[in-house]
């Protein structure tokens, strides 16, 4: 019998970027790994994260990034998925792309509602869809190695971001999460997430696949 697919749909956060080597985190600590290590064979955990993803925006430096262009034959590639799971809004904080914290959220929403509308299978319905706000990005970023190529402003959307994905989900009855609930960024470039950090979120998310699949509402979950 096929596995249960789920396409993790995201960033440097989903890929494993390591800021203390600048590399990546190995298999052993991802959380798309640990995910899979804890949902256990009946299900296939597919990471597809790509550093500096955004949800809508062209990046005019560097080409492929926009998420709403690669989701549709992303799922298409994978299909039949069980469950979509999109984590994204960190890069759409760039001072380069003006967004305001409402215009993130409104892009990763219109990506969800695409994600959505892919059929899981021949004569399936809609592709399920789970969306997780990344944690807040620290206010020390801008001192760090990479604060001058993100720019100014990056941690005051982030702050707003899940209050504002929250009210556009729920209109779209798409399930949301905040992370920043229980998780925070690491403390070196204060927008990614250390080797607990993944652990951490690892746990989160075997919470919320097994949350979703019972038909849970996890917007009213405080308790993770």
């Amino acid at each position: 019998m096929d596995r249960k697919r789920i396409v993790c749909f995201g960033d440097s956060n989903t890929w494993g970027y390591d800021a203390g080597t600048g590399g990546r985190f190995t298999d052993s600590v991802r959380w798309t790994t640990l995910l899979q290590e804890l949902l256990g064979s009946e299900w296939e955990v597919i990471s597809e994260g790509l550093s500096g993803r955004t949800a809508v925006c062209d990046d005019p430096l560097f080409e492929g990034l926009n998420g709403l262009d690669y989701i549709h034959p992303c799922l298409m590639s994978h299909n039949p998925v069980e469950l979509a799971i999109i984590m994204l809004g960190t890069n759409d904080t760039k001072e380069r792309f003006s967004f305001t914290s409402m215009n993130i959220a409104q892009g990763i929403a219109r990506l969800a509602v695409k994600a959505r509308s892919v059929k899981a299978g021949p004569g399936g319905t809609g592709t399920k869809v789970l969306v997780v706000c990344p944690p807040v990005i620290g206010e020390r970023y801008i001192d760090s190695e990479i604060g001058a190529a993100m720019g100014k402003g990056c941690d005051l959307k982030s702050r707003d971001l899940a209050k504002n994905l929250s009210s556009l989900l729920e209109l779209e009855g798409i399930p949301f999460f905040d992370s920043g609930k229980t998780i925070g960024m690491n403390r070196i470039d204060y927008m990614h997430l250390d080797a607990d950090g993944h652990r951490k979120m690892a746990d989160l998310m075997g919470e919320l696949v097994n949350g979703i699949m019972s038909g849970e509402n996890l917007n009213n979950r405080e308790d993770i």
